[in-house]
């Protein structure tokens, strides 16, 4: 497994919030979400939509494109038309910093 990488700043992404940021030539959406982090592969697994660009609503993501959802928590497909999930990374906080480790 890869190490932890720090992509931001807490004070950087709203809760609730996104951005999208690119670690290890990988785009990746990290989210602040009820005080926690979440980080998945910026990609829907529908159609390779950026999910970064969709609503974040409650614990879900919504791709801008077909309107398929994801679970933030477990990166599952909850909406039709994606039907398998989307890859989830580990995320954390400590301090100020947000890291991220890539699953391999």
């Amino acid at each position: 497994m890869s190490e932890f990488v720090r992509v931001a700043a807490l004070s950087e992404i709203p809760d609730p919030g996104k951005n999208v940021y690119e670690v290890d030539d990988r785009f990746v959406i990290v989210i602040h979400a009820g005080g926690q982090v979440y980080c998945l592969d910026d990609v829907c697994t529908h159609d390779d939509g950026p999910l970064g660009e969709g609503d974040l609503e409650g614990n879900e993501i919504e791709c801008p494109r077909h309107g398929a959802k994801f679970d933030i928590r477990t990166g599952e497909a909850t909406l039709m038309p994606a039907t398998q999930p989307t890859q989830v990374h580990e995320a954390k906080i400590e301090g100020d910093s947000i890291y991220v480790r890539l699953a391999d």
